[in-house]
């Protein structure tokens, strides 16, 4: 049953389309559309980042698929996607993506809470920062 409710979960290179995801999860039953988007930023630690790259394990598709599930059915979600990127990023880049939509916004948002943080939790993706002064910093890595 849940995973009738997952419109979209992938992990991709190509750049993540939010209003795609927006009208996937379309429900005319939803009071609320909730949107994480977690965007590369330009800092980190005190230093100037020009730029990031994911890497994934070749399961990482299929875990996003499973958060994806997990989150539908511990929600009362009429839809939801869920999409991680892949590659060279820049800044301002969408790196995550979560929508979903709900009836009501306290469910919206919890759902939404928990899909972010067991992405974060679950996922095999690897980042790479690189910094302005020429150094580079693996972060999420085993």
């Amino acid at each position: 049953m849940s995973l009738s409710r997952v419109r979209a979960a992938a992990v991709q290179s190509d750049p993540i389309d939010v209003a795609a995801l927006r009208r996937a999860v379309d429900d005319p039953r939803a009071g609320a559309l909730t949107i994480f988007e977690g965007v590369v930023r330009n800092h980190d630690g005190g230093r100037e980042v020009t730029h990031i790259e994911y890497s994934a394990h070749p399961a990482a598709a299929q875990l996003v698929r499973d958060v994806a599930c997990d989150v539908a059915e511990r929600f009362d979600v009429h839809g939801l996607a869920l999409v991680h990127r892949i590659g060279e990023l820049g800044i301002g880049d969408r790196a995550l993506v979560a929508v979903v939509a709900t009836s009501h916004r306290a469910e919206g948002f919890a759902a939404i809470a928990a899909a972010v943080d067991e992405v974060k939790a679950r996922l095999p993706v690897w980042k790479l920062q690189h910094f302005a002064d020429g150094t580079e910093e693996w972060s999420n890595c085993p």
